[in-house]
Formats: C-alpha cells, structure tokens, sequence
C-alpha cells in the first residue's frame, strides 16, 4: 500500500490522536503503516500532541486493587495485595493494570517519568541496583548496563530520571552517600546507553546533609538538602553536569510538610499545615522560584484535616493529596483546586510501603507515547 502525499497527511492527522496501544496493533497492518508508525517524525508528532492537548494522560499509582477495607483488628500487620495501575485523569476509572516488564513478581519502584518513559529499580536502593527505563504503552523496556564506575557500597542513593530538553536526551542521575558523607554523582544517557562519573563536586556540597524526595524537571534534578538549621535546594543540570544552590525561604524552619514539585512549569516548594483566617479551613504555604528567587504564592487552602500529605501535582496543576484514615488503615488520593478550594475525593486507595522508617506512596502524571518503540 503506497501514499499520496495527501492521504498520508490525512492519516498521519488521524493516527496521531488515537492512544498507543492502537497504535502499536497498528504496526502488524502493513509494511507502509509500520513505517510510519515507527518513524521518529511520528512519535515525536504523537507525544507532541498528547502533551500541548492533554490527551491520554492519565495517573499512575501504586493502590489496593480491592477497595473494601480487609484489615483485621486481631493482626494489624496483614499485607494487601498491591497494584501498580493507570487511572483515567477525568474519571480515575482504572483504565489497565501494569505489571513488572521482566515477568518479577518483586514490587518496583518509580524514580521519575517523561514523555510516557518510567524508570523504575529496587524499592531500596543500591550502587548495583538494576535500572530498566520502560514505556508501558508501547511496552518496549531498556536496561542500562551495570555502572563499572563504583564499587563501594553507600549508605544513601537516590535516582532520578526524565528528558533533557537542551540536549534532546533522556538522562538519569544518580547521587550517592558513603557513612563519611563522600558523595558520587552518576549521570546515565539513553542516546548513548552509557555512564559518566560527574568528578567536579562543589564544595558546599560535601558535608553532612540530609536528603529529603526530589523532583526532575527540563533536564535538571533538584533535592532538599539540610545542612543544620538551613534548608536549601540542591540543582544539577545533566546536560551542563553543573550545579547550583538555591537557599529556601528563611519562613522554612522544619522538614515537616516540606516537599518540591513542579507547579505551572515552575519548581515550588510546599511547607507545612497551618490553621487558616477562614472558618474550619487549613492551609499550606507554597512558594515558586522565578528568576533564580522564591517568590511566595498565595497558600492552598482546603477544609481542615481533610488531607494529611501533599505527593504532587496533576496535569491540571491541581494539588494530589492523601486523606489517611488511621482507624480503617485506609489512604485515599484526593485533589485540592486552588481557585476554588475545593478537595475532589478520587476514590483510589493507596498503598503505603515501609521499610524500616521509610514510607512511601506514588501517585504521579502520566502521558501515553511511542517513545522507544525502534529502541530511541
């Protein structure tokens, strides 16, 4: 089957808005469809697309597949059955179920997403924790080989993942910790499915600090690091491999509440709950950086002890929260508006993971794309 010129713009402009799972049926069609479907114009055309229309985003979360309570007063310890799922960002009817792409039945865990890509690894992790960078939609995986640029163990590592778009590059970053505070800073690209030992640490970064989550946005990984009594943001550009300091807010006195997230393509810090001036209503301060300086917003105000931890934002930019209920043992994900103060109940139940004093739960963005469909 051969294309004129114009029947190929028609159907690449039809092709385009259909979901990547159809697509990727699409492939077995003919030569001349799997051609096209393939081609990096396409895919870049498709994610384009689903990006500026908001089309097939969905969320992705870590729940309990079954929503009636199974908790037994007699053995607070039960285990539930946990589920890695796509929920409708309309709806937050389940759209699919995902399971581990290499058949594990080992939970994972993500450590970023762009562009319909996750990266996911071991929930606790290690210099030699295997990396797989996967695109459920497509269902296409790779696996960056094992670093040979460390061999020492680290008592603290962090991942990071998303696309560089200065570079035109996916890139991972990974910080390591040793006991005596010697830090190490990988940085994996997927253009060239190799490793790169950052060697130039700064200074002020080797010291005893504390980790806290942190996010990756347009190439850049940010951290929360404590140094004493100061809060400050740690950034790392992965295509320039530079980094930044940026002090916090001299209102940011605790690590309680504090988090960053990307709020209307700005990085923000949220800190803390605090009663508001209005009636039976709680509040959480939230300032964006612009230029390089914090600039305070108006807080997100929501009605009082509705929710109890901010884990990040939607595609609307509106505020995803959790609502826990300590008696049922129950962490429901909500959203807050900020215009309207209004809290949306979703009705997923999320799973809370511990280790040790670690706890965790995942609710995050996610939008469909072809990427790594002929392997990037």
């Amino acid at each position: 089957m051969t294309f004129t010129l114009g029947k190929k713009e028609i159907l690449i402009d039809i092709l385009v808005r259909l979901p990547a799972k159809s697509l990727v049926r699409f492939l077995c069609t003919c030569k001349s469809w799997s051609d096209l479907i393939g081609s990096s114009s396409f895919v870049r055309t498709h994610l384009d697309r689903n990006v500026t229309k908001h089309a097939h985003v969905y969320l992705l979360c870590l729940h309990h597949p079954n929503f009636e309570c199974a908790i037994d007063p007699n053995d607070p310890y039960i285990e539930e059955e946990v589920q890695w799922s796509l929920f409708s960002n309309e709806t937050f009817e389940q759209c699919s179920k995902l399971s581990h792409p290499l058949g594990s039945t080992e939970h994972y865990v993500i450590y970023g997403s762009s562009n319909g890509l996750v990266c996911i690894s071991d929930e606790i992790l290690n210099f030699d924790s295997p990396i797989h960078i996967w695109n459920p939609s497509a269902r296409k995986l790779k696996t960056p080989p094992i670093s040979t640029n460390i061999n020492i163990k680290f008592s603290c590592v962090v991942l990071q993942f998303g696309f560089h778009p200065g570079v035109n590059d996916y890139k991972a970053v990974r910080m390591m910790r040793t006991n005596k505070n010697a830090l190490a800073v990988e940085v994996y690209s997927l253009r060239t499915n190799s490793w790169k030992m950052i060697e130039a640490i700064p200074p002020w970064l080797k010291c005893t600090w504390q980790h806290h989550k942190g996010i990756f946005f347009n190439g850049v990984a940010y951290h929360i690091i404590e140094k004493g009594p100061i809060f400050s943001i740690m950034s790392f550009d992965s295509g320039s491999e530079e980094f930044e300091e940026f002090i916090a807010p001299d209102a940011i006195c605790s690590s309680l509440g504090l988090c960053i997230h990307v709020y209307k393509e700005q990085i923000c810090l949220l800190s803390g709950f605090y009663g508001s001036e209005e009636e039976d209503m709680d509040k959480i301060d939230l300032w964006v950086l612009q230029e390089k300086r914090w600039k305070q917003l108006c807080p997100f105000i929501f009605p009082l002890d509705h929710c109890h931890r901010t884990i990040g934002f939607s595609a609307d930019n509106e505020l995803l929260m959790e609502r826990r209920d300590f008696i049922k043992g129950i962490t429901h994900l909500c959203l807050c508006n900020y215009e309207s103060k209004q809290v949306l109940e979703t009705g997923i139940r999320l799973a809370v993971m511990k280790y040790g004093d670690i706890e965790f739960l995942s609710a995050i963005t996610y939008i469909e794309s072809l990427v790594l469909l002929n392997n990037y």
